[in-house]
């Protein structure tokens, strides 16, 4: 039986599993949990590197800790677009900056001026997002950030902590994309957004496609693990979304997703990129796949708003996630509806208060208790998945069978009902553990243990559960969608 380990760090807490493959199954078994928490210092949006690079490290000596003697391989995922710098001599430059940090509505807009704002989309295929790297960069060039010029080598989070582990400098393909600084036609570096950008090309490293090694376990670390032998560290699908959608049990080619948590990313996977003035509207993005194809998808401010109520609620006495869905099972149905991609959600201070404005300000009932307040996160989301999933349907000019729900967010039975309902198509909900499961069976394929994404699917089918849901009361959610969109246009 080989044993993998799976980082996976998402936006606002983190994980090590380890994954046993027995030939026909995988299991799983967590190491350690922590919590990601951006830093705000003097204006500015932080993230412990060295921290997660500890826990990241203890995940490894639990594995000992429990029995384990050896691993076959490591891969990292984290969310994209963010990235550390390193110097000439491999040390890092400063803590990496998140991308709720103002530096990149700065960069993007400074950039929108001088190049136009469909430049960078045509060139790349991925949305113009404020936080996106390129916009974060370019802030760095025009306020002539020191840390940039000292800098050898960007490195994308994921590949940042890789290298701490194995020493080796490069950038893996699916976390690359979301820079939107890859050409879409090469699939490498584009050269004129770097020289728009005025960014050296020396700064980038090469690309490694998912289920290469990157490295190996420096021997240092191997001596403070406790582990024995050699351990691969594996470029994975180092977005967690590519390793997610990489974990989904389909059973033909016609679905689309929702890798769901703090953010729901919601798409189709192609054979190419999309990029049409249809695709440029709807914001969507042409990210990279473990396979090297590319996912269409549109980011959703997913599970972030309701965790923020939750922790606003939290500082009066703890409630418990099926505390609020039950409150919100109960609470009047299609009372308030919001926008939950407006630009007020983006930052996560008083969000109940931020909900109630957006409300006052279009002219509907305020919720005030957490169910009322709960149901109108729950229903707009549900509302924004059914607006992508009209859009999806139209990129690929006919009908979508099924919508597979995958992530953490997967558990939430009550809101994949109201997916279905808005939606009107059969939602398959699970795996929970996606990121870590799709990341652990890019090692498991890299090992040679498997041939094909088909048949990493069919180890994913045979070894975890999922849940059906089937649309109820579909009429009556399309006319509260013919609402929603009002309401939208209103504000």
């Amino acid at each position: 039986m080989k044993e993998f380990a799976a980082v996976d760090l998402g936006a606002s807490n983190g994980r090590t599993i380890l994954g046993q493959f027995d030939g026909r199954k995988i299991t799983l078994r967590e190491l350690n949990r922590f919590e990601n928490n951006y830093v705000k210092a003097n204006g500015a949006y932080y993230w412990d590197a060295l921290y997660l690079y500890a826990c990241i490290l203890e995940g490894l000596q639990s594995h000992v800790r429990g029995g384990g003697k050896s691993l076959f391989g490591i891969g990292i995922d984290t969310w994209g677009v963010d990235f550390g710098l390193v110097d000439g001599q491999g040390r890092m430059v400063g803590n990496p900056r998140s991308y709720r940090d103002p530096r990149g509505e700065r960069g993007c807009r400074a950039f929108f001026e001088k190049f136009g704002e469909r430049t960078a989309f045509d060139l790349t295929g991925i949305a113009n997002l404020t936080f996106n790297t390129l916009y974060q960069l370019y802030d760095m060039v025009q306020t002539g950030d020191p840390a940039l010029k000292i800098a050898d080598k960007m490195l994308m989070m994921p590949d940042l902590l890789g290298y701490m582990l194995c020493g080796e400098k490069t950038t893996e393909y699916t976390n690359a994309t979301t820079t939107q600084m890859l050409s879409s036609e090469t699939g490498n570096w584009s050269k004129e957004i770097l020289r728009m950008a005025g960014l050296p090309e020396t700064l980038f490293t090469r690309l490694q496609m998912s289920g290469e090694v990157k490295g190996e376990l420096l021997p240092a670390l191997r001596e403070d693990t406790g582990l024995s032998g050699v351990t691969n560290v594996y470029c994975v699908g180092s977005h967690d979304t590519a390793s997610a959608v990489a974990s989904i049990p389909a059973a033909t080619d016609n679905f689309a997703f929702i890798s769901s948590g703090t953010w729901s990313l919601m798409g189709v996977v192609t054979g190419h990129a999309i990029i049409n003035d249809s695709v440029y509207r709807n914001r969507l993005s042409n990210e990279g796949t473990v396979t090297g194809g590319w996912r269409p998808l549109k980011n959703i401010m997913g599970l972030w708003i309701i965790q923020n109520c939750k922790r606003r609620w939290d500082r009066e006495g703890q409630t418990g996630w099926d505390e609020i869905v039950e409150l919100a099972r109960k609470a009047p149905a299609f009372r308030s509806l919001i926008d939950v991609n407006d630009r007020m959600f983006f930052d996560g201070a008083d969000m109940p208060g931020k909900i109630r404005q957006y409300c006052r300000e279009t002219n509907q009932p305020v919720p005030e208790s957490k169910g009322e307040i709960a149901r109108c996160v729950y229903e707009s989301l549900a509302m924004g998945y059914r607006e992508t999933f009209l859009d999806l349907e139209a990129l690929k000019d006919g009908r979508i069978d099924v919508l597979h729900i995958v992530g953490g967010g997967s558990r939430n039975g009550l809101l994949n009902q109201f997916t279905a309902n808005a939606i009107g198509r059969e939602v398959v909900a699970g795996p929970f553990e996606a990121t870590a499961i799709g990341n652990l069976m890019v090692q498991v394929k890299a090992s040679g243990e498997v041939k094909d994404a088909v048949e990493m699917r069919r180890v994913i089918r045979d070894s975890f559960e999922v849940q059906s849901f089937e649309p109820k009361a579909h009429d009556v959610w399309s006319e509260q969608y013919e609402r929603y969109l009002k309401i939208k246009k209103a504000i």
